[in-house]
Order: structure tokens, then sequence, then C-alpha cells
């Protein structure tokens, strides 16, 4: 019987979320002028296909954009993607994103994300910490039946909003719980 420690478990999942990240996801050169236009792509294909989001960004102090993130596990797993921070619509930061898990997982997938922060304290707290990891005190507004994404008047209250879409592959769901965002220098 194999029995798997803390430190052993670690490192598998480091190992994972490295080995994912030297794959290609679409998003492995780090130059700014390419994340920038992956980011300018994302958000007019967000506003195109969610024309609700507009609210969102009009109300929000800050938005991280991240236009591909790929996610693959059998076991063990990870995710990694980059992207850009945007304050009034001008990137300040770029970040990369990555998660360990593990647990009964199999399959990849690639999906988008941006989040929208609502409060000048939530961007502040995201923008001062070394590594930022999202929780699960993150609201997510959801496209309905593809069409349409539903952002409430209540919803536009909470610190920061997640929005997920243009999902593909194999696996079920995509949430940005876990997620652990670190600037970066491209």
């Amino acid at each position: 019987m194999t029995h798997l420690t803390r430190r052993g478990f670690a490192l598998s999942a480091l190992g994972a979320t490295a080995a994912l990240a030297a794959c290609g996801n679409g998003i492995g050169n780090t130059n700014a002028s390419t994340i920038d236009a992956r980011v300018d792509a994302t958000l007019a294909n967000m506003y195109s296909n969610f024309p609700n989001t507009r609210t969102l960004e009009a109300k929000s102090t800050g938005m991280l954009v991240m236009p591909l993130i790929t996610e693959a596990g059998f076991g063990l797993g990870g995710a990694f993607g980059r992207g850009a921070l945007r304050v009034n619509n001008a990137t300040v930061d770029y970040y990369s994103a990555t998660r360990a898990s593990a647990g009964l997982q199999i399959g990849a997938q690639q999906y988008t994300h941006v989040l929208f922060f609502m409060t000048e304290d939530a961007l502040s707290d995201f923008r001062r910490s070394p590594g930022w990891a999202a929780g699960a005190d993150i609201e997510y507004a959801i496209p309905d039946r593809g069409e349409t994404l539903k952002a409430e008047t209540t919803t536009v209250l909470d610190p920061v909003i997640a929005v997920v879409f243009g999902q593909a592959g194999l696996r079920v769901g995509a949430t940005v719980e876990g997620t652990k965002y670190t600037r970066i220098i491209p």
C-alpha cells in the first residue's frame, strides 16, 4: 500500500503544476504586448457574447483578465495561465495563475476567466499581496443558457466577481477557488 505524505503530495502537486506550465497553452510567451493583445481579444469576446459584463466593468475598480487557463488532472492536477490587471482600461500589472488539486479527477480543459474587483479595498488587497489566492468568498456571475450573463444588483455589491467562460475540454466545471495569482514581469 502506498502512503503519500504531505510533503510527497506537495512535491507531486508542484511537479504536476510545473509540467502543466511547460505545456503550450497559448500563453507561453511572457511578452507584455502578446499578453495585452490576448487580453484585448478576450475582453472583446466577452463584451460581444455577454453584453451585461459591461455593467460589471463600469462599476468595477479593476479587472484581472486571464485569457486562457489550461487545467489537467489524473488524480493529481494543476492549472496554469497568464494575464493582465486592468485599471481604468489600462494594464497596470501582469499575473500568472496556478492551482494544484488532488482527488477523484481525470481530464483536461481550457477556459477564460475575468475577476472584477468591485471595491477599492478588494483591488488594493489583491495588488499588495505577494501571492493572492482566490477563496470561497468570490461571487460567480454565470452565463445563463450560454447567451446572457446575469449580473444582478445584489451581485454587484460583492467585493470580487468572477466570470468564467469559453470552456472547452473533458473536465466538468471550472472555478477560480484555490487559484493563486502571482505578479510577473514579462
